[in-house]
């Protein structure tokens, strides 16, 4: 499997450990999130989709596979929690060190 950049693979990392704190730091100021047509945007964004569908479900990644499609990566995880629990593709863009854009499409 391909490596992935240090934000995907701490996105994932700060879900398992419940780091609320680590898991906004990680994106960028002006960030955009989408969970299946629900938009998100910056911290404030990304601090509210975790309370509901992430950390705030108990979430937990484990990494399946990951590709790298253009300038963005294409990870699929599988999820378990109190919320969704199956096996799904993210497409990020990472800026630098921290997440730009998220989408998780239907």
């Amino acid at each position: 499997m391909t490596e992935i950049p240090a934000a995907i693979q701490r996105f994932i990392d700060t879900t398992n450990a419940a780091d609320d704190d680590g898991f906004v730091a990680n994106f960028t100021d002006d960030a955009y999130l989408e969970d299946w047509g629900r938009g998100f945007h910056g911290h404030d964004g990304a601090r509210a989709w975790n309370a509901s569908d992430n950390i705030g479900k108990r979430s937990r990644f484990e990494l399946v596979d990951a590709e790298q499609v253009g300038d963005d990566w294409v990870v699929t995880v599988t999820v378990s929690g109190d919320g969704y629990n199956r096996t799904s593709p993210i497409r990020f863009t990472v800026d630098g060190d921290r997440i730009s854009r998220m989408l998780i499409t239907p």
